[in-house]
């Protein structure tokens, strides 16, 4: 038996190791990450950064379906996710509250069989660090926008935690979270997040790691090795909001930040702005088309591509680049070993696991990479 009852009664099997004890969690993870990367023999294994098994997740994501008592939060009319033991207690209760709410307004959720209701999912994030929310509604059309907007400050009088809510329209019948179009029903438009106390920026559509103690101990890791060599120039591709960027900046050390999403480099220059950082910027630009303007050669390059990795064209345009070093985040070890066959001109100095997923199998690396 494990701590979760919706394992146990098998209504979600999302955590398909949550019934094994921590300690062999994490010795498959090493094991798979060993059997991926022992070929490029690395200097240094590093003990791997471990995560609390409960209440770490800071985002939820409910589908929204409809029953005869009204909209159920969580999997399907059977099962409702909302009491979640990866959720903060805190998370829990404005769920609650919300499906209250959403069953006063009479909001129907989404019948993919019938086609027919409006309300497809609600999205939940908080902030460890002000534990305020951010509530998204994911639509279908902008129907019942109205009725939300009117029942709004209700749902903020019985859930002050809710410091950002929108909607968000997706209209077409697919298996698609969110559309292009969102409207914000609050002024406030994102929640802040501070991690080692760099502040960071959360909004509706940018990326954010989902377990912040992890992606503090991931952040102050990569910092930590950038500081080593005391690089006078660094490039974050990949950058997101500007978590590594902005962790490894320092006086005397200019830093690009790259990102082709314009709302996570919005995100990051706000934060860079908020700590009179003047030697760092932010770009909204793919790899691809900073190559051809980048200008002088970086010391030391940070690399956090999706899981699908860097790929051949980049590995290429890289090592043409040519810097002394590349700290390479990346959350498919997988994609990662094939990354490597292509970035061939450096050696593996030291590699460290992140266990950024508990109950899964699941798990982010950080590797060094040394040009020979």
């Amino acid at each position: 038996m494990s701590f979760c009852p919706y394992f146990d009664t098998h209504q979600c099997r999302s955590c398909s190791w949550i019934d094994y004890y921590y300690a062999e969690q994490l010795k498959l993870k090493n094991d798979h990450l060993h059997t991926l990367l022992d070929p490029y023999a690395p200097r240094d294994w590093l003990k791997p950064a471990t995560s609390s098994l409960k209440g770490f997740r800071n985002k939820a994501k409910m589908v929204a379906t409809p029953t005869i008592d009204g909209v159920v939060l969580g999997l399907s009319e059977e099962v409702n996710l909302i009491e979640c033991p990866l959720y903060d207690p805190s998370m829990q209760k404005v769920l609650h509250t919300v499906q209250e709410w959403l069953r006063e307004l009479k909001i129907k959720g989404y019948d993919l069989k019938k086609r027919k209701g409006e309300l497809k999912y609600v999205l939940l994030t908080r902030s460890k660090w002000s534990g305020t929310m951010m509530l998204r509604f994911v639509l279908r059309s902008h129907g019942i926008i109205g009725r939300l907007k009117k029942g709004l400050d209700d749902l903020l009088k019985r859930s002050p935690e809710l410091k950002v809510v929108t909607a968000n329209i997706q209209p077409v019948h697919m298996a698609i979270l969110e559309g292009d179009e969102e409207i914000f029903f609050t002024e406030a438009r994102r929640l802040e997040e501070r991690f080692n106390g760099v502040p960071l920026f959360i909004r509706p559509k940018s990326f954010f790691q989902t377990n912040p103690e992890v992606a503090e101990k991931l952040y102050r890791t990569a910092s930590e090795w950038a500081d080593e060599s005391k690089p006078k120039i660094l490039w974050d591709l990949f950058c997101g909001v500007g978590g590594f960027a902005l962790h490894c900046a320092a006086p005397d050390r200019h830093i690009v930040g790259i990102e082709i999403e314009a709302e996570a480099i919005a995100c990051a220059r706000d934060s860079a702005a908020q700590l009179e950082m003047q030697t760092v910027r932010f770009e909204s630009l793919d790899a691809a088309t900073f190559s051809a303007t980048a200008g002088e050669k970086p010391d030391l390059i940070i690399v956090n591509p999706p899981r699908r990795g860097l790929g051949e064209q980049i590995c290429k345009w890289l090592t043409r680049v040519g810097s002394e070093r590349i700290l390479y985040s990346s959350c498919n070890a997988m994609s990662l070993a094939k990354d490597l066959e292509s970035l061939s001109r450096y050696s593996l100095k030291r590699v460290q696991l992140f266990d950024m997923f508990p109950h899964t199998a699941h798990y982010e690396v950080l590797v060094e990479l040394v040009r020979e």
